[in-house]
């Protein structure tokens, strides 16, 4: 199957703030059923510890953001803290076990959250680093813990409060990534669209991502090692689409994983689908 049917616009999709990373709604996206996502009303991003006050202003006063949730670790929590949205609840739901070390932990991981370009070239030539992406995803959705994370995110996002919902980890890209394509999967879109969103975060990290990788290609880099790269500083597509399989060739669909793995009733996704579908 080609996953390459769908095109999207990122200026489209971008909320237009200057102090948080890769910010942007699902409005606007068609689903299987042909209702389209209303919108302003389903955001992701990365971290709010550097938004502007005009960022925050248009936060509260355009889109009426009444709730963000957190996916980030202890540790970027506190270190980083969101700032204040007002009259917004923010809630803190990680979404990788504490108890992970592979995740949260490694060498590798604080290289890549703190890296400089020769730190990188020379991180993705590893085997570990390799290997550490390539079972970034799965690693995701077999873990009960965060199985159990997502499912209450999906369930808190259906209870809807009149205004606008915003999640985030830290560079708005993994793990916001996924629940996005949880979000998406339960309002009924399409694998392709699904595939399409996630890669969007591509197109922000574009320019850091090219300097990257020219410099990784100059020092001798594979096609493997440059997919080290993608993974690190944007996001990989080919280990998205490899563990979309997994749960596909597992649970027979994306929505049987939703619902018998993060625990959403039919009468939840209905009623998301009545309130953000129109």
């Amino acid at each position: 199957m080609s996953e390459n049917n769908i095109q999207l616009s990122y200026p489209q999709q971008a909320l237009d703030l200057e102090g948080v990373a890769n910010a942007r709604e699902l409005g606007g996206y068609v689903m299987l059923d042909g209702r389209k996502i209303r919108r302003g009303m389903l955001l992701r991003s990365g971290n709010l510890y550097n938004a502007t006050e005009e960022d925050v202003a248009k936060l509260t006063n355009e889109y009426h953001v009444t709730r963000v949730f957190d996916f980030r670790g202890d540790s970027e929590f506190q270190m980083f803290p969101d700032r204040r949205i007002p009259y917004c609840i923010s809630t803190h739901i990680p979404c990788i076990n504490p108890d992970d070390d592979e995740w949260e932990n490694t060498a590798l991981v604080q290289v890549a959250k703190n890296f400089t370009i020769e730190q990188l070239v020379k991180v993705a030539k590893t085997d570990e680093a390799k290997q550490l992406t390539a079972n970034m995803y799965p690693s995701l959705i077999n873990s009960e813990y965060t199985r159990r994370q997502y499912g209450l995110f999906l369930k808190q996002v259906t209870n809807y409060d009149g205004g606008a919902t915003l999640w985030h980890c830290s560079q708005g890209k993994d793990r916001a990534g996924w629940g996005a394509a949880f979000v998406l999967g339960t309002l009924g879109a399409s694998r392709e669209l699904i595939i399409a969103d996630f890669d969007l975060s591509n197109i922000f990290y574009q320019d850091i991502l090219n300097e990257i990788t020219e410099k990784l290609i100059a020092d001798g880099g594979t096609d493997a090692d440059v997919d080290v790269i993608r993974a690190f500083v944007g996001c990989s597509k080919k280990n998205f689409i490899y563990t979309f399989d997994l749960i596909e060739k597992q649970y027979g669909s994306l929505l049987h994983f939703i619902i018998h793995q993060l625990g959403l009733s039919e009468s939840e996704i209905e009623k998301m689908r009545t309130i953000y579908l129109e």
